[in-house]
């Protein structure tokens, strides 16, 4: 790592096809918004000479946030992959957004990488949200470092920082997480802050200079080393308590001195089982400079630390009707198994794929099955199809720098798979497969739309079909209740964003307007009706009377149709047609417009003529007799009514059991989840919580999570079905 003899020479920054597995790392960048993971990342792709001064490519456009959203936003929206070549090695650094509504970003970056590095701020500490991915990469064993960025802040004090990392991610062994490095600070400026310029290697106990804009190695003088002994000897017993030499531990507490290559083999094996999480410090270079602080000790802890794909166990695979496949991990030569992990449309390009070939070799203009499975629910149709591969290349900011091939274990973007969406599958068109999804957060915050204009309405199906293929978090339904269009979001940001693409990429303009939920009616107490259709115009005439009562049933029940009449007063072809009629009435509702449910309705009574009486005649006056039977029966506004499940840190529960009351839920329960959670399990009316995503994030400051699920429909307090009433009866 940083502390070996020699650094790695920076490559040329031109990310060319891996030929092996071992010479491929994928490292995902995490961290709250504003931590400093992009501009960590143009430091990297500096100092490994991909770029020609900080931030920059060739055409002058940066390596990552080059979206024109992102530029209007000032934060990442989506995942950004930047390869680099170092010392022999590609690597594939994976910029995820740090704000909460693009976690599925986020979530796409760890499947397609092996290991994480943890971005986290000198001057903001450790945030809830960041807590929760690093318990996920603890769940999947997933390999770990962190890196501490803005230490040019007055506040930022490294070491204290290094044990607030301790306590956020150590709750198991906090000696498994130490720093490497202690910063090297410059003389004090007038505000007496003094400037960090440069690294102390723990294990080498050389020091490491940037100020000059470059690295230069040299060695501590006689007053710098007693300050390094305690972190130094607390990281080595660190590593040995990770060593799988049970030797190494007696030695050391004997006294023998244990040699540093042996410290540094051990450092890197305990990082990539994922055992031993280094902290490290890092900052971008000053204008003109070549290298910024702490990137060559990261780029060392990556292809030196991190584990190769080799390392790393596939997600599970079957066929495309189910049956397991085994396969060998990470094979070149195996059968082909690639998944794509985002998908982005280009204006010029069209579809553009990232993919992470998990097995096989994937080439250009070779035709592949592509599978879609399992997204239903989100509006993403089942697919099984055949298609032909583009270009490959290697994204690099606005540029796509063309590959030949790509081997399992690296990533590369394929152009013009039309049909293929995030998630799906790619395989050999004659051995099709699929691979097991990962988990997609649900988007819990619903935002209606509809067209601006005719035109936009000709385009609106289109662009949201686009817009969800891209992004499996957001989910399209076409609501048979309340004929809206609602797209399914995370949050505010999330739906902002989808409302830009849709207007500045795909040409749609969309008004938002406010989300219904489905509401019902029902019959207060029982009631009676009587339909009349009756009409002479000359030739055949219309003539159907019936005759019905109609009696409440219990939740759940639906709507019971049963025949009592007696004497053929309503001949026995013309039954069926009164139900079609009530039925039909019933869908459209009796008082606000709604569906009527958990009703009975008997037919009693009725007469007929011989000529005039008809099947439409009788369906009119079935739809009478509900409705004269509801003018005399109060009408009950039956709402929907979510299971939600909240799990929220033990700091909140009361503020969160509090605001549930407010909107009218119910408590049901509450159980311990461990790690300092609360699950919290209520029964909510739909209509109250339209915008909890929001509100929840706002009250627990992003630590908490919710799930919901429709439970059954209750009737509405009568001062607001009133006021729903006279809202339907306003409306247009």
């Amino acid at each position: 790592m940083g502390d070996k003899a020699n650094a790695h020479p920076g490559a040329a920054g031109r990310a060319t096809a891996a030929d092996h597995p071992a010479s491929v790392r994928n490292v995902v960048l995490v961290g709250h918004s504003g931590s400093g993971k992009t501009t960590l990342v143009e430091a990297l792709a500096l100092t490994a000479g991909a770029v020609n001064r900080a931030g920059r490519v060739e055409d002058g456009g940066t390596v990552s946030d080059y979206d024109e959203i992102e530029h209007r936003q000032h934060r990442s929206v989506q995942l950004s992959l930047v390869p680099v070549e170092w010392g022999g090695y590609k690597i594939n650094i994976l910029d995820t957004p740090g704000y909460a509504d693009f976690v599925g970003e986020l979530r796409a970056g760890l499947r397609a990488a092996d290991a994480a590095l943890f971005v986290v701020s000198a001057s903001d500490g450790v945030d809830g949200s960041t807590r929760m991915v690093w318990e996920e990469c603890a769940a999947v064993g997933m390999p770990r470092a962190i890196v501490v960025t803005h230490l040019e802040s007055a506040r930022a004090d490294f070491d204290d920082m290094t044990r607030i990392c301790a306590e956020a991610f150590g709750a198991d062994d906090p000696d498994a997480v130490l720093p490497l490095y202690l910063p090297l600070h410059g003389a004090p400026g007038p505000d007496g802050h003094a400037p960090v310029t440069g690294l102390t290697g723990l294990l080498s106990q050389k020091l490491f200079d940037y100020s000059s804009g470059e690295r230069k190695e040299s060695e501590p003088g006689p007053d710098q080393l007693p300050g390094l002994a305690e972190a130094r000897n607390r990281l080595i017993e660190g590593i040995i308590a990770e060593s799988e030499d049970e030797t190494l531990m007696d030695r050391y507490l004997g006294g023998a001195e244990i040699d540093v290559k042996t410290l540094v083999d051990d450092l890197e094996r305990a990082v990539a089982r994922g055992t031993f999480f280094p902290v490290l410090a890092a900052a971008p270079a000053a204008e003109g400079a070549r290298q910024g602080l702490g990137t060559v000790e990261l780029l060392e802890l990556v292809t030196g630390g991190f584990p190769t794909p080799l390392e790393r166990a596939a997600p599970g695979v079957t066929t495309v009707d189910g049956r397991p496949r085994e396969l060998k991990p990470c094979d070149p030569d195996g059968p082909l198994v690639a998944e794509v992990v985002k998908t982005a449309s280009d204006p010029y390009v069209g579809r553009v794929s990232l993919v992470r070939v998990f097995s096989g070799t994937l080439r250009p203009d070779e035709t592949v099955h592509v599978s879609g499975h399992g997204l239903a629910d989100r509006g993403h149709e089942d697919h099984d199809v055949d298609e032909r591969v583009g270009a490959l290349s290697a994204p690099f900011g606005k540029q796509q720098r063309t590959l030949t091939h790509c081997i399992a274990g690296d990533l590369a973007c394929v152009a013009k798979l039309n049909r293929a969406e995030t998630g799906d599958t790619l395989s050999a068109k004659e051995d099709p497969l699929l691979m097991e999804p990962w988990v997609m957060p649900d988007p819990l915050l619903p935002l209606a739309i509809q067209a601006h204009s005719k035109a936009d309405e000709d385009k609106l199906s289109q662009g949201l079909g686009r817009l969800v293929a891209e992004d499996p978090t957001m989910r399209l339904e076409h609501n048979q209740d309340t004929h809206q269009v609602v797209l399914w979001c995370l949050g505010e940001a999330h739906a902002d964003v989808a409302l830009e693409r849709l207007r500045n990429r795909y040409g749609v303009q969309v008004d938002v307007v406010p989300h219904k939920v489905s509401l019902r009616e029902t019959f207060g107490g029982r009631s009676a009706g009587r339909g009349r259709h009756v009409k002479q115009s000359g030739g055949h005439g219309q003539f159907a009377i019936c005759a019905i009562e109609v009696e409440p049933l219990p939740g759940g029940s639906g709507i019971e149709f049963v025949d009592k009449v007696v004497g053929g007063a309503v001949p026995r072809q013309f039954i069926p047609s009164v139900e079609k009629g009530v039925r039909a009435q019933a869908d459209k509702g009796v008082a606000a417009g709604y569906p009527l449910i958990d009703v009975r309705i008997t037919l009693l009574d009725g007469k007929a003529h011989s000529v005039d009486s008809s099947d439409a005649a009788f369906q009119t006056a079935g739809a009478l007799a509900l409705r004269e039977a509801a003018a005399d029966v109060k009408i009950h506004l039956l709402e929907p009514v979510a299971e939600v499940t909240v799990l929220v840190g033990d700091d909140y529960v009361g503020s969160v059991m509090s605001d549930l009351s407010g909107r009218r839920g119910r408590v049901v329960g509450t159980e311990q989840a461990g790690g300092g959670r609360t699950l919290v399990r209520a029964e909510v009316p739909e209509i109250e919580i339209g915008r909890y995503a929001v509100d929840l994030r706002s009250l627990s400051h992003g630590t908490a999570r919710f799930d919901r699920r429709y439970a059954r429909h209750e009737p509405m307090p009568p001062q607001i079905a009133e006021r729903v009433r006279e809202q339907a009866e306003g409306a247009p």
